[in-house]
């Protein structure tokens, strides 16, 4: 049994969907570790992480207006200390989840044809975030 973690950075440019498939696929295939699960937590509280569509780009822009129907912007929150967008993104990452656990085998997430793992942002404004990422197997 073998274990590796690194935190990688991502830089969002306010609200959507960041598709970070890729860079763990790289991250995995460095740590050369041939078969097992993968654990990646995002350290923040609005944004998150989720493995939906990632051929149909309609299909993010449907995820996200959805988001904005389900936690909208408004006089409904007492939390607004970082602006209007703050309780609504804390709810949307609430809804969205913080972790994910993938199987991988030869380097890559044993994803579907049409997934993709994304970095979901839920403030306007662009921020540096940090996933923790995970490795264990063989």
């Amino acid at each position: 049994m073998r274990q590796a973690h690194a935190i990688l950075t991502f830089q969002t440019d306010g609200q959507g969907l960041l598709d970070v498939t890729p860079d763990i696929h790289s991250w995995l295939r460095a740590c050369d570790i041939q078969m097992g699960t993968v654990t990646l937590f995002c350290q923040h509280t609005s944004a998150s992480l989720l493995i939906n569509e990632n051929a149909a780009p309609a299909v993010r822009r449907d995820i996200l207006r959805w988001l904005d129907m389900a936690a909208p912007e408004g006089d409904y929150y007492e939390h607004d200390s970082e602006g209007s967008d703050d309780m609504p993104a804390h709810i949307k990452s609430m809804l969205t989840g913080n972790s994910l656990t993938v199987p991988f085998a030869d380097g890559k997430m044993l994803l579907g044809t049409w997934q993709g793992v994304y970095l979901a942002e839920h403030r306007a404004d662009a921020h540096r975030r940090y996933v923790v990422c995970h490795a264990m197997g063989d």
